[in-house]
């Protein structure tokens, strides 16, 4: 089922950004549970309803929204390695693709567009997320945590993957699951066509040129979605 949303719709795009979890591969209650098990370590009780919504913006604002934890701090710092660790350990084996994650891309470079990634992600994860999603050799360059200074949703991290792509703003659009990536590509000059199978609803995507419910919706509707014509506001 697809929602438009703005007015934006109907341009012609030369490149795709996508955020990684919770668009290419369905981790975001991993990511939630190992945190909420890296704060358990530390002493803190912090309970999974808090940190969920949080899923999506970097580590590091995370951190201080979640518990009020300074990324730059020993305590901080310790948690943050270990989310890293119990969420390999613990959760990866439980990721898998969203629905049509692979045949998407596939589709979108079969149109000669350029693929990249925006994702808070760090580094380290991002390659098995990529190589999940089954898009590992597809997506032609990727923007991650430690490619900008920022993480979502301040722009950074999208505004150094649309350096990547070689387009302007107006050409380019964001792929993402969450408020975060919306935010952040708006504050790049970018529009966003967002999912629901991050697991937000749909008044919390507002901001959003249209809304589909995954990669395989979006790719079931592509010569009606904006890369194709506008959508009625």
């Amino acid at each position: 089922m697809t929602t438009p949303m703005s007015s934006e719709a109907g341009k012609m795009y030369r490149a795709v950004i996508f955020d990684v979890d919770g668009t290419l591969v369905d981790s975001n209650d991993a990511h939630a549970r190992a945190w909420v098990d890296a704060f358990g370590e530390s002493g803190r009780s912090v309970p999974l309803e808090r940190v969920r919504p949080l899923i999506g913006m970097g580590g590091d604002k995370l951190l201080a929204a979640a518990a009020g934890i300074s990324s730059d701090s020993d305590e901080g710092r310790l948690i943050a390695r270990r989310r890293g660790d119990i969420f390999q350990q613990r959760y990866f084996s439980s990721v898998r693709p969203t629905p049509g994650a692979a045949e998407l891309v596939t589709w979108l470079r079969d149109e000669r567009m350029t693929v990249v990634v925006a994702t808070s992600a760090e580094p380290e994860e991002l390659h098995d997320l990529l190589r999940i999603a089954g898009v590992l050799k597809l997506i032609e360059d990727a923007a991650s945590s430690r490619d900008a200074p920022r993480s979502k949703p301040d722009p950074d991290i999208v505004q150094a993957a649309l350096v990547r792509t070689g387009s302007l703003p107006q050409d380019a659009v964001m792929i993402g699951d969450t408020p975060y990536d919306i935010e952040a590509a708006r504050r790049s000059g970018i529009g966003t066509l967002a999912l629901r199978c991050g697991g937000w609803p749909d008044d919390a995507l507002r901001g959003a040129i249209a809304i589909y419910d995954n990669p395989a919706d979006l790719l079931e509707h592509y010569t009606l979605s904006p890369f194709k014509r506008p959508l009625p506001v």
